[in-house]
């Protein structure tokens, strides 16, 4: 649930996706890349294969086949990767009638990326795009490392990118469930093409995903958990059609900006004490755009005029909060208004394993009216014993804040990759994670690169 960039970011991350970096593609005489010509993607419209030296964004930055820019403020600067994978990558997009997308020069959405490693371990790795991001938003803070330890990896812009995004599709609700459908197939075409690589297809297959990839994480598990073994959610949107959802705690925040809403209010909104010093950020570059653009898509008919016909053509156009959300009640929009909310939302009824992380300084989707809602949501289906939760203390929405605030906040980065490692010792050995828990900001210790989801005690809740 973020705009597209980080705006205080932008300006050094297009200089530095602008760099010209050596050429990462390999010699076609390689054994592995005489073969990459084989592998076809089913139902894409279009792809294109390179057989590369380093998958990892450390070899593809500033290289076509990465995007630094759309990483912008995902992960904090200190951040260690992993480099050196050697591999097969394929870019592509399915049919699709929306042009949001102008990655590669295609003008065209549901674009996707496919990593193929030479050093398999017989897993895949899905995730659809955070906030209105494209498919290559989380290279650095979910691809460097699963290819690192063999898997394929496949990531998809959702079908739809960027803050207009809420003009794509016909009813309201459209754009957002096209997320879910994309998802879903760029799943099953993935597996095709890595059974095609390889010569079997994966023996497991594992989700995840940051804020807006955290919900799809969330939908895919109930929704079509036949076609994975379990997932990582990185606090994903939670949507509700009664609430809560981002309608039931932004337009209070919108509200503040306008002098019409106090402080408890937003404490009753569910935003956590101690987050305040995040709130002027949030302010400036968060409330006012995602509140504006997701009631477009939902509830287009409550302020016509804003945004149209676009959410803006300058960056403070496009942040600019719309006067009216500052008084915007969900509760008293029309049925069809969450009819189209119910279109998308989640039930809470997951099939396999899910692991969720949620920072308790997060001032866009406060965990406690997000991910502590749908923890209670799990254990109402009886899906308990399928999931932990764990809540990362000082974690904020957007890792990139902690290089603002090194003192006040920790990446939630590592706890995810910890999450991950734990996810797979659950599926594949039987090793249960730690309970339901606080992961505490150690005293000492790498807090960007490291979590040990054991520490601390339990009630996470």
């Amino acid at each position: 649930m973020r705009p597209s960039r980080g705006v205080p970011l932008l300006a050094v991350a297009l200089a530095a996706a602008a760099l010209t970096a050596p050429s990462p593609v390999r010699a076609a005489e390689d054994g592995h890349c005489a073969r990459q010509e084989r592998v076809r993607v089913p139902g894409a419209a279009h792809q294109r294969s390179a057989c590369l030296a380093d998958l990892t964004t450390t070899g593809l930055a500033g290289t076509p086949y990465t995007d630094m820019a759309d990483q912008a403020g995902l992960t904090a600067a200190a951040t260690r990767s992993p480099s050196g994978v050697p591999g097969v990558q394929i870019d592509g997009y399915f049919p699709d009638s929306s042009r949001f997308n102008t990655t590669h020069g295609w003008r065209h959405d549901a674009q996707f990326v496919i990593r193929l490693p030479d050093r398999w371990n017989g897993g895949l790795v899905v995730t659809g795009a955070p906030g209105n991001r494209k498919q290559y938003a989380t290279d650095q803070a979910i691809s460097d490392q699963v290819l690192a330890r063999g898997y394929a990896y496949a990531a998809t812009d959702k079908g739809n990118s960027g803050v207009d995004f809420h003009r794509d599709g016909v009813r309201p609700g459209d754009a957002v469930a096209e997320w879910n459908t994309r998802t879903t197939q760029l799943t099953r075409a993935a597996r095709q093409a890595v059974a095609q690589r390889y010569g079997h297809a994966p023996r497991r297959t594992y989700i995840t995903g940051v804020s807006n990839g955290g919900y799809l994480t969330r939908w895919q598990l109930e929704n079509h958990p036949e076609l994975y073994d379990g997932g990582v959610d990185w606090e994903g949107t939670l949507w509700t059609a009664d609430g809560p959802n981002p309608f039931t705690s932004l337009p209070v925040a919108v509200a503040r900006m306008f002098g019409t809403a106090q402080d408890e209010d937003l404490y009753a909104a569910g935003f956590a004490r101690g987050s305040e010093f995040l709130w002027p950020y949030h302010e400036k570059a968060y409330w006012g755009v995602t509140q504006k653009i997701y009631r477009a898509e939902f509830d287009p008919s409550y302020d016509p005029g804003c945004p149209d016909p676009s959410a803006g053509s300058t960056v403070e156009e496009v942040l600019a909060p719309c006067a009216s959300d500052a008084s915007y009640d969900y509760a008293s929009r029309p049925g069809s208004v969450h009819r189209a909310v119910a279109r998308v939302s989640l039930t809470g009824r997951i099939d396999r394993p899910l692991i969720t992380l949620h920072g308790d300084l997060d001032a866009l989707l406060p965990k406690a009216t997000d991910s502590d809602v749908y923890a209670r949501m799990i254990d109402t289906a009886g899906r308990g014993a399928l999931h932990r939760y764990y809540t990362v203390q000082d974690g904020t929405h957007v890792d990139g804040l902690y290089d603002s605030h090194p003192d006040r906040l920790r990446p939630i980065l590592p706890c995810h990759r910890s999450a991950f490692d734990a996810l797979v010792a659950w599926v594949e050995r039987g090793v249960e994670p730690p309970a339901d828990r606080v992961v505490p900001r150690p005293a000492d210790g790498d807090v960007v690169n490291s979590c040990a989801l054991d520490a601390g005690g339990a009630g996470a809740r």
